[in-house]
């Protein structure tokens, strides 16, 4: 424990101050672990000013973990995630028979090899992959009788779960560069928006050659 405070070593409020952050985000980021904290015999939290030094020099180089790269742990959670019974939950999911829910069960791994030639693409290419993926949902959504709304949950369903899982693994390699989490969720967005207007438009198009 800490006995007295010296300039070596910092209280919560200089640490905020130093990184720019709000008191209780540094009080959370310290209790998690992710900085590195001691305590004063009265249960004060104290940091050293070179360990805080040295963190600050580390967190905000630019991390090498790719969108691209993260995938297979990202197909790992999303399996999970339909392991602990989600999908059973989803009113969608249950208007269909076993033969249905097999396909939409593959819906997770044809999200991320479409999202994985995306992060690889460009252009034309990367914009063409995101809306073939969008008419697979729709056609799969209309050939097991769902309607648009049940569809666009569905994609919805997978579109979630792996956003959740992207920003799980983030947050697991402690990525702190704003600019790097900024640049993940903007892609992915762009993708799976790009996906659900394609599905739109398709189910529009079928209603329209129906009349």
């Amino acid at each position: 424990m800490i006995e007295k405070l010296t300039e070596e070593w910092l209280t919560l409020s200089d640490v905020a101050s130093i990184l720019g952050m709000h008191p209780s985000t540094v009080r959370t980021w310290a209790d998690q672990g992710i900085l590195p904290v001691y305590r004063t015999k009265g249960g004060h939290r104290r940091f050293l000013k070179k360990e805080i030094d040295l963190w600050v020099q580390t967190s905000r180089q630019k991390k090498e973990v790719k969108p691209e790269n993260a995938l297979r742990d990202v197909l790992r959670q999303i399996r999970f995630k339909i392991g602990k019974n989600q999908l059973e939950s989803e009113k969608w999911y249950q208007k269909l028979d076993d033969e249905a829910r097999l396909k939409y069960r593959m819906s997770g791994k044809n999200l991320m090899q479409s999202l994985a030639s995306y992060l690889g693409a460009e252009g034309e290419d990367a914009i063409a992959e995101s809306r073939s993926l969008g008419y697979e949902y729709a056609s799969r959504g209309r050939r097991y009788g769902l309607s648009l709304i049940d569809a666009t949950c569905a994609f919805l369903f997978f579109r979630n779960a792996l956003l959740e899982a992207m920003i799980a693994i983030y947050l697991d390699a402690r990525i702190s560069d704003t600019e790097s989490w900024g640049d993940m969720l903007s892609r992915i967005h762009a993708f799976t928006d790009q996906t659900m207007l394609s599905l739109m438009e398709t189910y529009e198009a079928f209603e329209k050659n129906n009349c």
